[in-house]
């Protein structure tokens, strides 16, 4: 007996110690490699284990290394495929449909992470088109680690290939942006998805590209501690399900033997009304921040149109909302950014009045339904307006949600969770989609923007790879008079990063939404990154960008602005006057100005400022208006000459 176990002992550990070869996430069917540098193949193996790979009908060969990794590294290949590889060792793998091409990292927050899937109606001709097989898309599963860097990423699916079902689940803007690079270039283009939405630049750095930030390395040096871990997520968990729980006990709408405010015998004939949409601090409940409203609006369905599928639009609403018809919960969303939109089966609508409940919780400000967005009822074909007068009741009044802490938004946890893995792959480049999340901090991005940018061209070793990124868009309420701007900050912070070399910037202030963090608008960001592309990674003679603040002389009572990128020429895109230049005698306070182009240059005046020192061009969170572009069709950056406020 004794025996046998020493040779099961023996056995258990020759498995062990004879595992199998393993690869990459990344290395995998359809795979896309980088053309026109060496290629880099690397896994897992067993110390001294003989590894042959075969790929366009040459062999390499390597042996595992004593701390369990190998790595091959194959010359640098022209663009083509599809192609196999093969590996043997003491297992064989096959590799199939490998293309040779340009891969682009795609990451940043949810503006990049948007799906096409989430602008199907507007681009239901787009993704009906996309059969483009040369064209691939890699997921990054979402995680994050506090302590070391992993070895490697989770996929999603692998490779995914271009096509009318696959491309819901793509970056918008990175399939805008491969689509054009592709049909310019016909070669393959890889992207490699890994977003995350809502977080911090600093969340993407690594340790030692932290290390001129000692708040956030004080941070990352925190969080490695498993007890200190533990008591945040403690901490947190007891905090939310505290709230939840007192808003659920006493919530008015909520009443005896699981009925609630939606329940058909509820009399509401007293309650108060309102105009919808709007946020319930705008008028009805203005001291009220958090907590839950309830809402109710009859509706008549006329027999015709009664029986039938239908599709209820209820804009966004802010922070969670639970929707009833007539007493029949049909949709419950958390999710404030995300589009109500709850298909109604035939039994819902009945011919006559039908009542329309909605319970609006929310945890902070602003709450309620966000305006000029959707409300309607569509049945085939026909619509029914839901805006206008609702009848309300306040459910409960609450102090807001405690803060909390979100663990995928600390410093260096992506770097090492999502991006650290992927450094051993070559690549073209990046494109980057982020900064609402930093808006609060424009001056520290002005160093923590490039930071990002260094390390990772470090991390991969590839030189100053073009890295092209997205500048913020328009966003928020128009406001009449100039005034200070966390978003215009941020947007300067990205323009100031155009300082390193090999990077692009898309400016997209006119074409956000000033009601939706996520605009639709994701292909002519694409389009806008491609043209970057064009200029800065294969080396064409195209206009990339629109006119850039260079600098600015005074001439009497004028400010002549001067400006690189003017393409053929600055111009006015309506043929109107210039709009949302700002002139100040102090560089503190502003009006707004007269601007003419004079000589592809721009000269600004105010009849009652004699002396001006400083020009604000588009510097607000939402310069709807703005108007400066080249002849090319692409706008001028907003800037500021007066120098930056501390």
């Amino acid at each position: 007996m004794k025996k046998f176990l020493l040779s099961f002992i023996n056995c258990f550990f020759f498995v062990l110690a004879f595992a199998d070869v393993k690869l990459p996430a990344l290395v995998s069917k359809g795979m896309v490699l980088q053309r026109n540098k060496p290629i880099h193949i690397w896994g897992w193996a067993d110390a001294g284990e003989q590894i042959t790979l075969t790929f366009k009908g040459k062999t390499y060969q390597t042996e595992g290394q004593a701390d369990g990794k190998f790595s091959l590294t194959l010359p640098a290949m022209e663009a083509g495929g599809p192609y196999q590889m093969q590996l043997k060792a003491k297992n064989s793998i096959t590799i199939d449909d490998i293309l040779i091409g340009d891969v682009w990292v795609c990451s940043g927050q949810s503006n990049m992470e948007f799906e096409m899937f989430k602008a199907q109606k507007l681009y239901a001709k787009e993704i009906a088109a996309a059969n483009y097989p040369q064209i691939r898309q890699f997921e990054v599963v979402k995680k994050f680690s506090f302590t070391t860097a992993l070895q490697d990423v989770t996929a999603t699916e692998g490779w995914q290939v271009a096509n009318p079902q696959n491309v819901l689940n793509f970056t918008a803007a990175g399939y805008f942006f491969a689509l054009e690079l592709h049909q310019k270039y016909k070669v393959p283009i890889g992207l490699i998805n890994a977003t995350w939405g809502g977080t911090p630049a600093e969340a993407w750095l690594s340790e030692d590209g932290l290390q001129n930030f000692p708040n956030f390395t004080a941070t990352v040096n925190q969080f490695k501690s498993a007890p200190y871990l533990q008591e945040v997520k403690n901490k947190d968990q007891q905090a939310i399900a505290q709230w939840f729980k007192n808003i659920k006990e006493q919530d008015k709408g909520h009443l005896a033997n699981g009925l609630n405010w939606a329940s058909a015998q509820t009399n509401t004939q007293d309650w108060p009304t309102t105009k919808l949409p709007a946020f319930w601090t705008e008028e009805i409940f203005k001291n009220v921040n958090a907590g839950v409203v309830w809402y109710q609006k009859d509706i008549e369905i006329p027999a015709a149109l009664s029986g039938k599928k239908a599709l209820l639009y209820l804009g966004n609403i802010y922070n969670q909302d639970s929707t009833w018809i007539n007493g029949i919960l049909v949709g419950h969303t958390e999710d404030k950014h995300k589009a109500r939109v709850y298909q109604l089966n035939d039994y819902i609508l009945k011919p006559g009045i039908n009542t329309i409940t909605v319970r609006v919780l929310a945890w902070a400000s602003p709450p309620g339904f966000v305006k000029d967005k959707p409300y309607k009822i569509e049945i085939e074909g026909e619509t029914i307006d839901l805006t206008g007068t609702w009848k309300y009741q306040l459910g409960i009044a609450a102090q807001p949600l405690p803060p909390t802490t979100n663990l995928a938004y600390q410093p260096a946890v992506l770097y090492k969770g999502m991006i650290a893995p992927l450094t051993p792959y070559p690549i073209k480049g990046v494109i980057w989609y982020q900064g609402e999340a930093n808006s609060a901090r424009g001056k520290e991005y002005q160093q923590l923007f490039p930071a990002l940018i260094t390390d990772w061209r470090k991390q991969w070793n590839l030189g100053d790879f073009p890295f092209l990124y997205v500048q913020l868009p328009n966003y928020l309420a128009v406001k009449p008079q100039p005034s200070q701007s966390n978003w215009a900050e941020l947007r300067e912070a990205q323009l100031f990063t155009l300082s390193l070399p090999k990077t692009g910037m898309a400016v997209t202030y006119d074409i956000g939404e000033w009601n939706d963090i996520h605009p639709q608008n994701k292909k002519d960001v694409g389009l806008r990154l491609a043209l970057a592309a064009q200029k800065i990674a294969y080396q064409e003679k195209v206009v990339h960008s629109g006119p850039i603040y260079q600098k600015m002389k005074k001439k009497e009572n004028k400010l002549i602005l001067y400006f690189t990128s003017t393409g053929s020429g600055l111009i006015s895109k309506d043929g109107k006057a210039l709009k949302y230049f700002a002139i100040s005698a102090d560089a503190q306070n502003f009006v707004w100005a007269n601007a003419i182009i004079k000589n592809n240059k721009v000269e600004v005046s105010h009849p009652d400022i004699k002396n001006p020192v400083a020009v604000r061009y588009a510097w607000a969170d939402n310069p709807e208006g703005a108007n400066l572009y080249n002849k090319e069709g692409l706008p001028a950056s907003p800037f500021r000459t007066d120098k930056p406020l501390n």
